[in-house]
C-alpha cells in the first residue's frame, strides 16, 4: 500500500476529487488493525518517474503543466490552459504544486508495479492512483498525468510482461484505452455506464482496438440504473473471457467506486456488494493466470463518506486475504464497522454514516425496467465479445 504525497493532489476543498477519501479509508483500515508499516512499498525515483511521464505525455503539455503549477503562472500558460484541459473553471483546474503531486502519484503506481514484478510482493495497492482519463496531450476528468499508463509502460519496458488492465470505474477508462489501443501486449477492459449518458462519452462495444491491437480492447457498456446482479454477471463473463484468451503475465486494475447508487456523478444503482465481489473475482483470475501478480489502483468515487472507505477497505482486505472477510461474507449486511470510525469529522458527510460493511438492499426501492435493463446489458456484452479471442 503506497499513498505518500497523495494529499498534495487537491484541486480545492469544494472539488469532488478530494483526498479526504484516502484519509477515511486508511482510518477505517487502521481501526480494523488491517494495515501496518511493513506493508508500505519502497518509494520510486521521482527522476525516473519524470522520464516515464515524458515518454508517454507530450512535452508541450508537460511544460504547460509545470508552468501552471507555480504560484505565479505565466500569462502564456494561463492562455494555453484551456487547450490542455486545465482551465481555471473547468473539471480539472490547475493548482500550485500540480505537476509535483501528479508525478508523485505516478511514482506510487510505478512503485506498486515494480514491487509485484520484482517479486518483493505478490499484490500491491496504490489508492491515490487510477487517474485513467489523462491523455498524452491533455488533462481530462480530474486527471493530469495517467499514472496507470505510466505503470503499464514501465512494466512493458522493464519486464516485457503482458498486461491485462481491468477498469471498474463507472466512467469509461478512455485515457488508458487510447494509450494502448494499437498494442497487442496490453489488453484494456472497462466496465462502465454507457457513454450515451455519461462522461466521457466513449467506451462502446465496437471499440475493440486497432491495427495489431485489434481484439485487445473490451468495453462493457452498462445501462443507467443497472443493479448488482446484471453488473456482476457481465463483469464476471467479460473478465473470464479476456483472461482466458489473452493469458496475461500481470493484472493491473483500477477501482473507481462510483457505480454505487449513492454516487452523485452517475446513474448506476449498485450496492456495496459489487465492491466485495469484483476484487474477489480479480483475485481468482490473478491466482489462475498470473501466478498472483496483481496491482490495484484507486480512481473515482464521490460519495466520500458512505461508499469509498468501505469499497476500498474491502479491496485491501481481499488483496491480503484478511480474516475479517469471513465475517463480511457471512454476517447480515457484512457485519459491523468499527464503532470508533471515523476519527475525521463527519460534519460534511451526506446523511448518516453506514454502520455495516454492506448495504441493506432489502430496504431499497426496486428499480423499474429491471428485466429490460439486464437484457440490454447482456446484448451489449455479446456484441463486445464477438471479436475477442
Amino acid at each position: 500500500m503506497n499513498n505518500s504525497d497523495s494529499g498534495r493532489y487537491r484541486f480545492s476543498d469544494e472539488h469532488p476529487f478530494h483526498p479526504v477519501r484516502l484519509e477515511l479509508t486508511e482510518d477505517l483500515l487502521s481501526k480494523c488493525d488491517a494495515i501496518d508499516n511493513d506493508q508500505v512499498a519502497p518509494s520510486f525515483s521521482m527522476e525516473e518517474t519524470e522520464r516515464i511521464i515524458r515518454a508517454i505525455h507530450r512535452s508541450d503539455y508537460i511544460d504547460c503543466v509545470i508552468d501552471l503549477s507555480t504560484d505565479s503562472p505565466s500569462d502564456d500558460a494561463i492562455k494555453q490552459a484551456i487547450r490542455y484541459g486545465l482551465e481555471e473553471d473547468g473539471d480539472t483546474p490547475y493548482f500550485p504544486g500540480m505537476h509535483e503531486s501528479a508525478v508523485a502519484i505516478s511514482a506510487g503506481s510505478i512503485a506498486a508495479a515494480d514491487a509485484v514484478m520484482s517479486g518483493r510482493a505478490e499484490h500491491a495497492l496504490h489508492l491515490a492512483g487510477g487517474l485513467h482519463h489523462a491523455f498524452p496531450d491533455r488533462a481530462s476528468g480530474f486527471c493530469v498525468y495517467n499514472d496507470a499508463a505510466a505503470a503499464i509502460s514501465y512494466i512493458r519496458e522493464k519486464y516485457n510482461a503482458r498486461v491485462l488492465y481491468i477498469d471498474t470505474d463507472v466512467h469509461h477508462g478512455d485515457g488508458v484505452q487510447w494509450f494502448f489501443y494499437t498494442d497487442p501486449e496490453v489488453f484494456t477492459l472497462s466496465i462502465h455506464e454507457t457513454g450515451k449518458f455519461l462522461f466521457p462519452g466513449s467506451g462502446f462495444p465496437h471499440e475493440r482496438g486497432d491495427s495489431s491491437g485489434y481484439g485487445a480492447c473490451l468495453n462493457i457498456s452498462m445501462e443507467p440504473y443497472t443493479e448488482d446482479d446484471s453488473w456482476l454477471a457481465c463483469f464476471n463473463q467479460a473478465v473470464e473471457h479476456a483472461a482466458r484468451s489473452f493469458r496475461p503475465d500481470i493484472i493491473v486494475s483500477q477501482h473507481g467506486c462510483d457505480a454505487h447508487a449513492y454516487d452523485p456523478l452517475a446513474h448506476i444503482h449498485c450496492s456495496m456488494r459489487i465492491y466485495r465481489e469484483m476484487p474477489k473475482i480479480i483475485h481468482r483470475l490473478a491466482d489462475r493466470y498470473t501466478q498472483g501478480k496483481w496491482v490495484a489502483l484507486g480512481g473515482g468515487g464521490y460519495d466520500h463518506w458512505r461508499v469509498v472507505p468501505r469499497a476500498w477497505g474491502m479491496l485491501w482486505l481481499e488483496m491480503n486475504e484478511h480474516p475479517l472477510l469471513a465475517s463480511i461474507d457471512s454476517e447480515p449486511n457484512g457485519g459491523l464497522l468499527p464503532e470508533q470510525w471515523p476519527d475525521i469529522s463527519s460534519d460534511k458527510a451526506d446523511g448518516p454514516l453506514p454502520k455495516t460493511w454492506l448495504d441493506d438492499v432489502a430496504s431499497w426501492t426496486p428499480m423499474p425496467r429491471r428485466k429490460e435493463i439486464s437484457e440490454k446489458n447482456k446484448a451489449n456484452l455479446e456484441i463486445a465479445l464477438q471479436h475477442i479471442g
